[in-house]
């Protein structure tokens, strides 16, 4: 989602100032290599082709999904929808039971206008070639009024879709119907809090026993407790620039993160419940790697103080340069 000035500013200059995690570590990442994706905003781990990740451009780019390989980071397959209309705001990819893909199409560039929203669902293909795929549209609103969101996750086991709203504060968790109806309305309902964090996209392990949210420079991982969630800490996040994504790999053991623009990198750091992943502190809070509080408040300090020194030192070569 493209988002005002003042903050692709601060994420860019909070780049400045910070190191990935995984570089540290000596993990493989990959970069997006397609020219065509400049606006990756969701990912999703393929369960029956090892190593290949879905994504997706944001707005203005049609009904395509993209499977990249990351040995190479090649595309290798592009699966066009039919059957969806015309998309408007594509946010999230996630893979349901059955391989199925689920798309949500959830993205609110008005901040929250739009009547209802779409999520598509796909039989994800056996095999690896561009083709045509009918998908399956359901029309989605949510119980408590319109509004955007970038995050959308099914649940390994039972199937069950679920949203996480964007706000400014605190964002919440929607569970949408036990079966969705390709005929009628979705009513989405909202069941749990996510506190403080402007939610970009969100994934769910393997098993179902642990979801994890990102926004912008931060993530904070959330036991599921069957949609009753339960914060358990922050997590560490490379700096990537307007970090948009994030996937478990399919053995639930790292999670990877993206971000959009042009050739983007996707990093890994290690899942919830690893030491290198979360900060056991006796309070539960980890640090992130942006050196924020890694929830909705921290992403904007960091990228705040970065602006304030930025101005800062400019008014002191301003001054130097009067001086002599």
């Amino acid at each position: 989602m493209r988002r005002p000035f003042a903050v692709l500013a601060a994420a860019l200059l909070a780049g400045a100032f910070a190191v990935p995690a995984a570089a540290a570590d000596g993990d493989d990442g990959f970069t997006i290599e397609d020219p065509r994706i400049t606006e990756s905003s969701g990912l999703a781990a393929s369960r029956q082709h090892p190593g290949i990740y879905w994504t997706h451009n944001d707005s203005d780019d049609g009904a395509f999904l993209y499977a990249v390989d990351s040995a190479t980071g090649d595309t290798v397959a592009t699966i066009t929808m039919t059957g969806v209309g015309a998309p408007r705001d594509v946010e999230a990819i996630s893979v349901g039971p059955g391989n199925q893909l689920w798309v949500g199409d959830i993205g609110d560039n008005l901040g929250g206008t739009w009547p209802h929203v779409w999520i598509y669902r796909l039989p994800e293909p056996k095999e690896l070639r561009d083709a045509t795929v009918k998908a399956t549209q359901y029309v989605v609103k949510y119980q408590d009024g319109a509004r955007d969101a970038e995050s959308l996750v099914v649940h390994p086991k039972t199937g069950r879709v679920y949203i996480v709203d964007k706000q400014d504060g605190d964002s919440h968790l929607y569970e949408g119907p036990a079966e969705l109806s390709a005929s009628g309305t979705n009513v989405f309902e909202p069941v749990a809090t996510v506190e403080n964090l402007q939610a970009t996209d969100a994934t769910l392990a393997p098993d179902g026993s642990t979801l994890v949210v990102r926004s912008y420079f931060g993530a904070a991982a959330y036991d599921w407790n069957g949609g009753d969630l339960k914060k358990t800490g922050r997590l560490s996040v490379p700096f990537l620039g307007q970090g948009e994504s994030v996937t478990y790999t399919a053995d639930g053991s790292t999670l990877m993160y993206g971000a959009e623009g042009a050739e983007s990198s996707v990093e890994p750091e290690d899942a919830p419940g690893d030491a290198a992943g979360t900060d056991k502190s006796p309070s539960g809070e980890g640090s992130s790697a942006s050196g924020g509080d890694g929830e909705g408040g921290g992403d904007y300090k960091v990228g705040a103080l970065a602006v304030a020194a930025v101005v800062v030192a400019g008014l002191g070569f301003r001054r130097l340069l009067r001086r002599r």
